[in-house]
């Protein structure tokens, strides 16, 4: 388990519950050093101070926030400290809601919320409380010199912190494209619903995984082996002529997929059970 990034407490009305805040994703992806190429040394960046065109060592620099053209105020460690929001150690709840009242574009990442022993009964209380009206608290926390916008749901026995973004953080959804619809016909409605009923079914996110990354964790591999790494040359993309053609061909294709996919659900159960 990772060490614990921020503790503090949820404040629920007069009840206070201890609690330590840790990551709850994290991010699976290949990482790769900038090189030169004729000699294969990293590639390392300095700062330099445009001024007066010298290296500045980490401990020398400064947060400055830029009023007016190259004019600046210097906050130091102090003044961010003397923020006065009460969400610096403590997740205040201020309200209760449906977890369909929150659109998605809203959350912004997410953490665990374990308690303090001091803290499991009171903890437990509010989930179990939470869970039997199914309900999701807001609140607002502060985390790295910003206050979130926060939503507070559980997963199994344990509380997940969704950090949000601020609504004015959330662009405007205004696209030329759009501001025109084209007509759509009854029967095309109908038949792009037949694409979606046969490609709906339970979300197993386990059946899910990253193939780019897998793929490309094997050219390394074999690159260190001295093999040769053969190209493949992409399908030219298929033009769509007509769309109610497309439309059909989808659903037919999609009918063959869901049948071959119940039959083979079929099979696994009758071997479990048999």
């Amino acid at each position: 388990m990772p060490r614990t990034m921020w503790k503090g407490a949820i404040s629920f009305g007069l009840v206070s519950i201890p609690v330590g805040l840790y990551p709850a994703t994290e991010e699976k992806t290949l990482r790769f050093n900038q090189l030169h190429d004729e000699d294969h040394g990293r590639i390392k960046y300095q700062r330099y101070c445009s001024k007066c065109g010298e290296e500045v060592p980490f401990e020398h620099i400064v947060k400055g926030y830029e009023y007016e053209k190259e004019k600046y105020v210097i906050l130091e460690d102090e003044d961010f400290d003397a923020v006065p929001v009460e969400s610096g150690r403590a997740i205040d709840i201020v309200q209760f809601v449906e977890l369909d009242d929150i659109d998605p574009i809203y959350f912004q990442k997410s953490y665990y919320l374990v308690p303090e022993e001091t803290g499991v009964k009171a903890y437990t209380l509010l989930r179990e409380a939470m869970a039997e009206d199914g309900r999701v608290a807001i609140a607002k926390i502060a985390l790295r010199d910003k206050e979130h916008l926060c939503a507070l749901r559980f997963k199994d026995n344990v509380f997940v912190l969704e950090t949000m973004f601020w609504p004015d953080e959330i662009r405007e959804a205004e696209f030329a494209e759009l501001e025109k619809p084209p007509k759509i016909r009854p029967q095309e409605v109908q038949m792009a619903k037949s694409l979606i009923e046969n490609l709906t079914e339970e979300f197993k996110p386990q059946e899910f995984k990253d193939e780019y990354r897998e793929a490309l964790l094997g050219i390394v591999e074999k690159k260190v082996a001295g093999e040769e790494i053969e190209v493949v040359k992409e399908p030219e993309a298929t033009k769509v002529v007509d769309l109610m053609e497309a439309l059909k061909a989808s659903v037919e294709a999609t009918k063959t997929k869901a049948a071959s996919s119940k039959k083979s659900s079929a099979r696994t159960k009758k071997a479990a059970t048999g």
